[in-house]
């Protein structure tokens, strides 16, 4: 458990991490429940988890496509906008937040994003972590429930206490998630460092260019296939 304390600039807002944003600051004051920072953080979680699809069909890694407010407004985000949209909202409720990043494999996936990607690793996997109650804890808001249940995964949740991190099978006991290589944390996005690995293990993805189609449809029909 990390127990660094945390800066000035984890409670600070940067041009990704924009928790200044008026839209940020209107979804983390309706979401922000309890009384607690950890009950507060708790909610904010389950917010960015169920009110933003997961969706990496459609990954832009311009400025703008990795901003807090930019995933708030599409409604829709993989797993970095969305590990930024907490850290955000985190921000503006005044709890500290900064993030991290692993590469995994047996991400949750489709056949058509694996012929994209070429390769079962996914770089620069992302996710949230909030300082509560003297330690920073890990929170990883990508995928939600409605996304968990079509592919029988259980649903991540994070309680403010433990780490939360992808069960290493699903519901059916088959692997699911594992992590094979740890980045480390930042206080604000790296996104050049991103963009660099995107550019070198993702080639036929280019800059993230969408990809056609309808991952939750893809993901449903791939998993009633079984």
């Amino acid at each position: 458990m990390n127990a660094t304390p945390p800066q000035p600039e984890h409670l600070s807002s940067t041009p990704w991490i924009d928790s200044d944003h008026p839209a940020v600051q209107a979804f983390a004051q309706q979401h922000a429940q309890g009384r607690t920072a950890r009950a507060q953080a708790v909610s904010l979680n389950l917010a960015v988890r169920d009110r933003v699809r997961y969706d990496p069909y459609r990954i832009d890694l311009s400025d703008h496509g990795m901003t807090a407010s930019t995933a708030l407004a599409q409604g829709f985000g993989w797993c970095v906008p969305k590990a930024v949209l907490l850290a955000a909202v985190a921000r503006a409720s005044s709890i500290p937040a900064r993030l991290g990043f692993a590469d995994v494999k047996n991400h949750l996936s489709t056949e058509k994003l694996r012929q994209t990607m070429q390769t079962d690793v996914f770089v620069w996997h992302g996710y949230t972590e909030l300082w509560i109650d003297g330690a920073w804890r890990k929170a990883t808001p990508a995928f939600n429930i409605e996304l968990c249940d079509k592919f029988g995964l259980l649903p991540l949740e994070f309680d403010g206490v433990h780490d939360s991190l992808y069960h290493a099978f699903d519901r059916a006991g088959r692997q699911h998630m594992e992590y094979v290589n740890e980045r480390g944390s930042f206080d604000d996005l790296p996104l050049a460092q991103i963009r660099a690995a995107f550019a070198e293990v993702y080639p036929a993805m280019g800059a993230g260019q969408p990809i056609e189609g309808d991952f939750g449809a893809d993901a449903a029909r791939e998993a009633a296939r079984g």
